[in-house]
């Protein structure tokens, strides 16, 4: 019997020593792919964001930086203009200053295909465009629209030496709208009664859940007309003696690119490789848009996702345009 307990006893600290062993090697397998893991993530985050920066510069025809021949720099303008979008300030300032400070650039191309979007957006973008013809005049910035170029594309185009575009492109609508929505009668039919306290005459304005208010909506027109009287200044300015005015002009109305070039919207027909061949006389094309990275677009994910777990969320406000 003693004989038997000792042997039992042995072996099992032998599979217990066994069991151990195992867990240790199995935890440090799990540690070492994900120290693995990690440095992947590092390197991918910054090779990958940097190779996104050097292809945005490099563009769709491979073309080199820093031979001797002489390039039309292109810059792309896509989408709704406002803030964190590939059509922001942020993203078209630094991309137009890198494409006029390149020494072999001979002029610069901006594709629009905009429906529009945040006039203080536009206003930085048309304000820094201004800026950098300026600074370099020898540099001439043509405008090369696809398929859409209207409201706050427009004012960006306006600062251009030239407007391009195909004969059905859409182009215009000078204009400001502020939209939104009521409820009231919505309210009214399920019993929902509003409780909004404030402290301000015109704390609550616009509110969506409240009856409108006769004063404040004057008040919200009259804003809107001194933002519109500040988009046809940046209109007449741009297009000088070129622009033809009619009563419809700054209406907000929209017009295909035939149309336009008849007003004197825009200036003629063409694309962007036309322009680089034609006009400018330089066919290489170099992409100068700063693109979102492989690092920006995780960083954004990642932080979305923190926030998401951390239960924050962002409210949809009023739109200006």
């Amino acid at each position: 019997m003693i004989d038997q307990k000792w042997e039992r006893d042995v072996l099992e600290k032998l599979v217990l020593s066994s069991v151990q062993e195992q867990r240790r090697a199995r935890r440090w397998g799990i540690f070492f792919k994900l120290l693995t893991f990690l440095y992947i993530t590092v390197v991918l985050f910054f090779s990958l964001g940097g190779m996104d920066k050097v292809e945005s510069k490099l563009g769709g025809k491979g073309a080199g930086i820093g031979g001797g021949d002489k390039h039309t720099a292109l810059v792309d303008m896509q989408g709704v203009i406002s803030a964190g979008s590939p059509a922001s300030a942020d993203t078209l300032i630094p991309s137009l200053q890198e494409a006029f400070k390149d020494e072999h650039t001979k002029g610069v191309v901006l594709r629009i295909n905009s429906p529009g979007g945040s006039p203080v957006q536009a206003g930085q973008i048309n304000d820094e465009i201004r800026r950098l013809r300026a600074k370099y005049p020898h540099i001439p910035l043509y405008v090369a629209v696809e398929d859409i170029c209207a409201s706050g594309g427009y004012y960006v185009a306006v600062a251009a030496d030239k407007i391009y575009v195909d004969k059905a492109s859409l182009v215009g609508s000078i204009g400001v709208l502020m939209d939104g929505f009521g409820f009231t009668g919505l309210m009214d039919k399920l019993g929902v009664e509003r409780r909004l306290v404030t402290a301000g005459t015109n704390k609550g304005f616009m509110d969506p859940f409240s009856a409108t208010n006769p004063v404040q909506t004057e008040y919200a027109k009259q804003m809107l007309a001194d933002i519109h009287q500040q988009f046809i200044s940046v209109v007449k300015k741009g297009r000088g003696a070129r622009l033809k005015e009619t009563p419809d002009t700054f209406s907000g109305l929209i017009w295909n690119g035939q149309k336009g070039v008849e007003m004197g919207l825009v200036d003629g027909f063409g694309s962007v490789e036309s322009i680089a061949r034609d006009v400018i006389k330089a066919e290489e094309i170099v992409d100068f848009t700063v693109h979102e990275g492989f690092a920006d677009k995780l960083a954004k994910r990642f932080g979305a996702a923190a926030a998401s777990a951390l239960g924050f969320s962002a409210q949809q406000g009023w739109s200006l345009k």
